[in-house]
């Protein structure tokens, strides 16, 4: 009776500790949820799909959509959503591209929330003193001095206490090998447990930064680098010894706070990679922030983004304490070198017809035209095909690597045209490309003028110091507003081009 009345009383304390730790997860829980409500991210922002990644899952790509044929031309209202871009992909779809450095022409602002910190730059890896295992991985990946954002943020991430850092800087300009450098400079490989982590909104972007790592230790045998993204399972109850983790947000916290195969608190470096990216992705917010509560207040804060808008920087300033912030100085919003004009049509025929007199006409290197849907995208490829015109056709149906098929093909001129969505708007260089055409002119869900993508948009003209030509397509009233809005914004005058003179196309080519 007495063990009875003792294993009663034992499942009786159990029940009771059980239910107070889910009272305490609850409250957590809810405490995390107003967090993110207070501060407003994610709620209307990239591709407005479910979470894939929220338990270290990722969503299969949908299977390619065929082009769509030369009959009659879809019809412009509310036939098709406009186009957006998914943040993560076209984020993933810069790093491939970028093979090389992209030497950044914006000058960087810096900001010091503690005037106490130590603020150089330097213009050589050896004035860094890193390991000679590390300085021989940085050389043998084809760095020869540092970047704009590497001279620059280095010495403050690797100094001596640790500083917690908030830096923008685009695609293709070294931010992640910057990281990357600190966090394998933060390592004692004679500790055999996680002490730096790396969270990436998607499993390719993870890969994409576990790939540069591995090459950057390649001569640093002794440290132990892991993926935590779908596919990868541990054992249960086994501890993990390794001394980086890269990974995405749901798996990372499957590990480390569902089944305790690390030790949070014995992180030391703890960076967020894609920050504009993982607040636009539902789920990512709250996940972020399970895993920085469970943080050692020592630990070393490393938080990069392309973009930083409110909503990023408030999610920055929750997860980064006293940071010193790097920012890109405002974009120059410079169309000097680019001869902007717009054509007035009636209809998609219309416009169609005056692509083809302004292409038999001009010589043109290469060509991208921009349209709002797949379906215009599709439409427009089967009647330039017919008409014998070498075309690719870019959308967001397609995977990362089709992407990447379409314009490698495109960049070796094996194709002249590409007929794109806003899934191209920018970071992309073809130096052959001379004329971009708007079919469609920018604007953004609620049918406003886009003067950010505008920019961008013709940007990938006139590269390289080159002159460019932008040929913007009004076949409405609405759509002239729109032009007149740019044109307003800028303060460049978009000309009227007559696409039937054939001697006025001329001049504009020459």
């Amino acid at each position: 009776m007495a063990d009875t009345a003792t294993e009663s009383t034992n499942a009786s304390a159990a029940t009771a500790a059980a239910a107070a730790t889910n009272w305490v997860q609850k409250t957590e829980d809810q405490e995390i949820s107003n967090l993110v409500d207070s501060l407003a991210i994610g709620k209307d922002k990239g591709s407005g799909e479910s979470n894939p990644e929220a338990s270290g899952e990722a969503a299969e790509p949908a299977a390619p959509a065929v082009n769509g044929s030369a009959g009659s031309p879809p019809s412009v209202a509310g036939s098709e959503e406009i186009e957006t871009v998914n943040p993560a992909d076209a984020s993933l779809l810069m790093k491939i591209i970028r093979k090389g450095l992209v030497e950044s022409k914006l000058d960087l602002e810096v900001q010091r929330k503690d005037p106490s910190s130590p603020l150089h730059s330097v213009k050589s890896f050896e004035a860094l003193h890193l390991k000679p295992e590390l300085l021989q991985g940085v050389y043998a990946m084809g760095f020869n001095a540092p970047s704009k954002i590497q001279e620059t943020a280095l010495p403050t991430l690797l100094a001596d206490p640790p500083q917690n850092m908030i830096a923008q800087s685009q695609s293709g300009t070294g931010k992640t090998a910057a990281f990357v450098l600190a966090m394998l400079s933060r390592v004692d490989p004679r500790k055999p447990y996680p002490q730096v982590i790396c969270l990436s909104p998607t499993y390719e972007l993870a890969i994409q930064t576990g790939e540069v790592a591995a090459k950057m230790a390649k001569f640093c045998k002794e440290i132990k680098l892991r993926f935590a993204v779908r596919g990868e399972e541990l054992p249960k109850g086994k501890k993990i010894t390794d001394h980086i983790i890269i990974g995405t947000p749901g798996k990372l916290m499957d590990w480390g706070i569902k089944f305790r195969a690390f030790d949070l608190r014995k992180i030391s470096v703890f960076v967020l990679d894609e920050a504009d990216v993982m607040i636009a992705t539902q789920g990512h917010q709250d996940q972020c922030i399970r895993i920085h509560k469970q943080l050692s207040s020592s630990c070393q804060m490393m938080f990069f983004s392309a973009t930083y808008e409110k909503e990023v920087m408030e999610f920055a300033e929750y997860i980064v304490p006293n940071p010193i912030i790097i920012r890109l100085a405002r974009e120059q919003e410079s169309l000097d070198n680019i001869k902007q004009y717009y054509v007035k049509c009636k209809n998609q025929d219309e416009k169609y017809q005056a692509i083809s007199n302004i292409y038999g006409v001009i010589t043109v290197g290469q060509a991208i035209i921009f349209c709002h849907t797949r379906k215009t995208a599709g439409w427009l490829s089967g009647k330039m095909t017919q008409d014998g015109h070498s075309v690719a056709v870019l959308s967001g149906e397609l995977t990362v690597e089709q992407r990447l098929a379409v314009l490698d093909r495109f960049r070796a001129g094996l194709e002249k045209v590409l007929i794109t969505t806003n899934v191209l708007s920018r970071g992309i260089d073809v130096e052959q490309v001379t004329i971009v055409v708007n079919f469609d002119l920018p604007m953004d869900q609620s049918g406003r003028a886009d003067c950010e993508t505008y920019l961008h948009r013709i940007g990938r003209t006139g590269r390289f110091g080159k002159n460019g030509i932008a040929i913007n397509l009004v076949d409405s009233d609405h759509s002239m507003e729109i032009c007149r809005t740019i044109e307003a914004h800028f303060q460049k005058k978009i000309q009227l081009l007559d696409a039937e003179n054939s001697d006025e196309i001329e001049k504009i080519g020459s």
